[in-house]
């Protein structure tokens, strides 16, 4: 027995040796950082510290619910709404008429109010038994409402009970979508809508079709419409990389400029591109896909409500590609509202985008004086 615990003892003598040595480490790095990262934090304050120069916002007072600025209008329409008051938002509606684009986004914010509580809109409906504008909030707030019962997590983390309710509302959905078309038979709103039934449920490939003959005969270059159709197109939904690809060329070949929809191959390369470095952002084919989206961005509508999304996305891109100085303007162009590509995938969406945005605006620092 005496043998054995001088064996033993002989064995945890290096254990706790060893033990000390992680501890000693571990304390020397918490309090006394090794240079290279006192380094990349002084690097990091500088640039954070020149970014505010230039009168960009640190990660905290980002807003991370929108991609920009809503007009004031909106803004005090859906204070009303949130107040119970649902007149104001028929009176916008009707005053956007059949401008498609501003129509589908304001009834997408309308929808998330009363997916969240719907009292107003009830109000709304019972006035107003068959009022175009309270189907189509309805419709895509009920679309709004099966995505928050799923949430946000992958299918291995959701439950049965989450899935249930999910397929089940989004069947209701479809007679919602039904109605809010019939009621306004020109309005492809209620179908883009739909496209969001469609990834939920996964209509095959050829009922994508039939419902995207629908949108593109009311709205051919609808922005909303072809964003929401390329995630159906991708291969984490129903598609693949190379039918997302082709649906993101032919669209952006065919649209007029200032569409915006030249975002479409920058987003099907976002959303397939799984490299550890810039290569592949940096080949012919992706510098000329920036250049097509930055004329396209430049003949826009100032005011179309989702420009700001392209310059989120031109400003990572020409970032990558060493054109800082135009990230740079895109920047800010856009700082101070961050729920965008691509910085909306990741946890710490704020803390992303002014990472990269402090990049670029010590790396033209930098390149400043070389210039001069």
């Amino acid at each position: 027995m005496t043998v054995l615990f001088w064996i033993l003892g002989a064995l945890a003598v290096p254990t706790l040796i060893f033990v000390l040595w992680l501890a000693w480490v571990f304390l020397k790095e918490l309090f006394h950082p090794t240079p290279d990262d006192d380094a990349e934090a002084a690097e990091a304050a500088e640039a954070a510290q020149a970014a505010e120069k230039l009168g960009l916002l640190p990660a905290e007072r980002q807003n991370t619910d929108l991609a920009a600025p809503q007009p004031a209008e909106w803004t005090t329409v859906l204070a009303a709404v949130r107040g119970g008051d649902w007149k104001p938002a028929a009176d916008l509606l009707a005053t956007i008429g059949r401008d498609w684009e501003r129509r589908s986004a304001v009834a997408y914010l309308l929808a998330e109010c009363a997916a969240e509580e719907d009292s107003w809109l009830l109000a709304w409906e019972t006035e107003r038994r068959d009022d175009p504008d309270a189907a189509v909030v309805r419709a895509r707030s009920t679309v709004i409402l099966a995505w928050k019962l799923r949430g946000g997590k992958r299918a291995e983390y959701t439950t049965r009970e989450q899935f249930d309710a999910f397929h089940r509302t989004l069947a209701g959905a479809r007679e919602e979508i039904a109605r809010a078309a019939a009621l306004n038979p020109d309005d492809p709103t209620p179908y883009v809508a739909e496209i969001w039934v469609a990834l939920g449920l996964g209509y095959p490939n050829a009922q994508m079709d039939t419902l995207w003959a629908e949108i593109t005969e009311r709205a051919p270059h609808h922005y909303e419409a072809h964003f929401s159709a390329l995630q159906y197109w991708c291969a984490k939904w129903r598609g693949s990389e190379r039918l997302a690809a082709e649906f993101a060329e032919r669209a952006a070949a065919d649209a007029p400029l200032g569409s915006l929809l030249t975002a479409l191959p920058l987003i099907a390369h976002f959303e397939h591109d799984e490299s550890e470095d810039t290569e592949a952002d940096n080949t012919p084919q992706m510098r000329a896909r920036v250049d097509a989206a930055l004329a396209d961005a430049a003949a826009a509508d100032p005011s179309h409500p989702r420009l700001p999304e392209l310059r989120h996305l031109l400003a990572f891109y020409l970032h990558l590609q060493d054109r800082n100085k135009a990230a740079l303007e895109q920047f800010k162009l856009v700082d101070g509202h961050v729920n965008a590509l691509p910085w909306r995938y990741r946890g710490d969406m704020a803390g992303y985008y002014c990472q990269v945005r402090d990049t670029v605006v010590r790396t033209v620092a930098e390149a400043a004086p070389a210039a001069a």
